[in-house]
């Protein structure tokens, strides 16, 4: 398949028949970078949501297996649990696992609100407030270092009162062109409009994986227009001259499940005494009514299809013990289906990919490479966690953090580098 019918593939992927939708680049005036920011590198960090470790060779992305070769590429990279987009995309963006930011699923009930939150929810999704942690753009733009963003979780949000200088309302309608020109467009701006920090992400292989299964032709297709996307990307960039570093990454992987024999809530749980969000791979149990709790966790306990949680009794690597809970959203029990097997609590068949478990299954693993004037060569290194990413790019964009707010270790990455 030729790069110009990927493209033409992407604007199906994309679903750029939709309307309605907001796309007009959003931009915060009188903002400058500080001069002392101006010989500073340029980093962007691609997001390719749903693109396993493994698919890079699995399907094919020439460009992508030739790139890493040239710079750095992990055998893989373990997503925070649980393995879901905006849990993992704003780990990577703010140092810090799900517990300790936030957002600890797509959807949860937070109980000091009393509200959900839902990744639909385009008010909530905007709305600062409902986020911990110092995202990378914010970091970068309190140092009088511009930022942009076309796309990324929690972009949109008044984050500390702050977002990217620029950015975009979350769409499927721009084409892929168009995403590189505002990209482009953005470095062949001035100095001190400049941004040096961006984020780019491509929603399409998670699509076609969900909804065909991480081994289809249509998610090979997907991996392929991503390659192709990623290189254009960077040779359109080329001819600015510019110290460009990307990295490459993934919030999670993707297995196979079983479509047929979708899991109804076990027999012991009582939906009066509990409040339950939505969820296939992973739900909580929210009490209404303590006293019901230990009940529960007993009556459900007896069911071998599923796993059922204390907070005291998940893995130690998920954070995601009571203790982790900073802003009181996880549930009092957590379920756990059996793979391959998922819930549906409506009953309905699902689709035959699916992502949010263990974090530390094959299938699960993320993708990480990077490439560019501050890193070295022909590197591989080994799994790591995906907390590592925030204080990478900050040392690179010469950015100051405090150490002790984040998951995150600068020493588990810094080998990667040249300096």
């Amino acid at each position: 398949m030729n790069f110009r019918s990927l493209l033409f593939s992407s604007f199906l992927l994309a679903g750029i028949v939709c309307f309605g939708q907001d796309t007009e680049q959003q931009v915060i005036k009188d903002r400058a970078n500080d001069p002392s920011q101006y010989k500073k590198p340029y980093v962007i960090l691609i997001s390719a949501d749903g693109f396993r470790a493994n698919f890079t060779e699995q399907h094919q992305a020439v460009f992508l297996q030739s790139i890493a070769k040239k710079g750095v590429r992990a055998d893989f990279m373990y997503p925070s649990f649980p393995s879901l987009t905006f849990p993992n995309h704003y780990t990577l963006i703010t140092g810090l696992y799900p517990s300790h930011h936030g957002l600890v699923d797509n959807s949860y009930y937070d109980i000091s609100r009393k509200e959900f939150y839902g990744m639909g929810n385009k008010q909530k999704v905007a709305d600062g407030s409902w986020y911990g942690g110092t995202p990378l753009w914010v970091l970068a733009e309190k140092q009088k270092m511009l930022a942009a963003s076309f796309y990324w979780v929690a972009s949109e949000a008044d984050i500390q009162k702050t977002r990217p200088t620029y950015y975009y309302i979350y769409n499927e309608k721009i084409d892929m062109a168009g995403r590189i020109k505002a990209v482009k467009d953005w470095l062949s701006l001035p100095e001190e409009k400049r941004p040096h920090f961006i984020t780019f992400y491509f929603p399409q292989v998670d699509h076609e994986a969900h909804t065909y299964g991480p081994d289809d032709q249509k998610t090979k297709e997907a991996v392929q227009l991503i390659d192709s996307s990623v290189n254009a990307l960077q040779e359109a960039l080329k001819p600015l001259g510019l110290p460009i570093n990307y990295i490459f990454v993934s919030d999670h992987g993707m297995t196979k499940v079983d479509v047929e024999n979708t899991m109804r809530l076990p027999k012991g749980i009582d939906t009066t005494f509990f409040t339950i969000p939505s969820g296939d791979a992973l739900l909580h149990l929210y009490a209404k009514d303590a006293s019901k709790i230990e009940s529960t966790y007993e009556a459900v306990k007896k069911d071998t299809s599923v796993t059922i949680y204390h907070l005291d009794e998940t893995p130690d690597y998920w954070h995601y013990k009571k203790s982790d809970d900073r802003f009181n959203r996880l549930g009092d029990l957590i379920l756990i289906p059996h793979l391959p097997r998922t819930f549906s609590l409506s009953g309905r068949k699902t689709t035959p990919g699916k992502h949010g478990f263990d974090n530390h299954l094959v299938d699960m693993r993320a993708s990480f490479m990077a490439w560019g004037p501050a890193f070295k060569e022909g590197l591989r290194i080994e799994g790591f966690e995906n907390v590592n990413v925030y204080p990478l790019i900050a040392h690179i964009l010469g950015l100051k953090y405090d150490e002790g707010a984040i998951d995150g270790k600068l020493e588990v990455l810094k080998n990667t580098l040249k300096k």
